[in-house]
């Protein structure tokens, strides 16, 4: 859902242009909630609806437009998200000029870009180009994700009732029992519960977010539509061939 130089690889892209799939200090309401692991919602996740039938997994739209926060919690960073799809194509940007951190994601014309313009002790600020990757691929790794459970985002307006899915890459593949295993990239992906198509949060966690000291980071959507949004490939990245 970012995914910066040699973070963000097809494998980061497969968990949430998520997942996306990415959030930090928390909004007003406190969290709670079921979600384990190392970073804490921001969302203020509430669980534990009535049991229901597996619904389908998440998939993300041909067209759509959103805006929100994302959020590095550990760096006490929260700066303005967009999400955008048109035709297939879709980028996400965070932040700005005027911000600690600024970067886009890019899924353009079957190829994977990220460029990352700021961030914390960072001096490279190369375009990274990733061919042969569409969004047909990312709803494919969608297809995987394990159902958490239904669950209500609060301290959103208004409280948003949504389905939680996990996706993760965990190397090397070994059966159970006692192996030495590497989460190499986790995505936690909160999709409305009558419409697995609107992205509500998602947090991207492990190597994929290599700049960031705690490898975890947060997006919060505010708003999510199912209209077409704006895709432009910046002008340092090298077009498809």
């Amino acid at each position: 859902m970012g995914w910066n130089g040699t973070r963000r690889t097809v494998t980061s892209a497969a968990l949430a242009a998520v997942a996306a799939l990415a959030l930090a200090a928390p909004p007003p309401a406190a969290a709670t909630g079921t979600r384990t692991g190392t970073a804490a919602s921001p969302g203020t996740v509430a669980a534990g609806r009535e049991s229901s039938p597996k619904p389908p997994p998440p998939r993300l739209p041909r067209d759509f437009r959103g805006k929100g926060k994302w959020i590095v919690r550990d760096l006490d960073i929260e700066v303005p998200f967009t999400w955008e799809g048109r035709d297939g194509d879709s980028q996400m940007t965070a932040g700005g000029p005027q911000y600690p951190i600024w970067f886009t994601n890019l899924i353009y014309h079957d190829t994977l870009y990220t460029l990352t313009y700021k961030w914390p002790g960072l001096d490279e600020h190369p375009c990274s180009r990733i061919p042969g990757f569409n969004l047909d691929d990312l709803n494919r790794a969608f297809e995987n994700a394990r159902f958490v459970g239904p669950q209500t985002l609060r301290g959103t307006h208004p409280q948003r009732r949504v389905n939680h899915w996990r996706v993760g890459v965990v190397l090397p593949e070994l059966p159970p029992g006692n192996h030495l295993r590497l989460p190499l990239a986790l995505g936690d992906i909160y999709v409305d519960e009558s419409d697995r198509g609107t992205f509500w949060q998602v947090l991207q966690f492990g190597v994929q977010n290599l700049y960031d000291p705690a490898l975890d980071e947060w997006l919060v959507m505010d708003t999510f539509e199912h209209r077409p949004g704006t895709v432009t490939l910046p002008r340092r990245c090298e077009p498809p061939r």
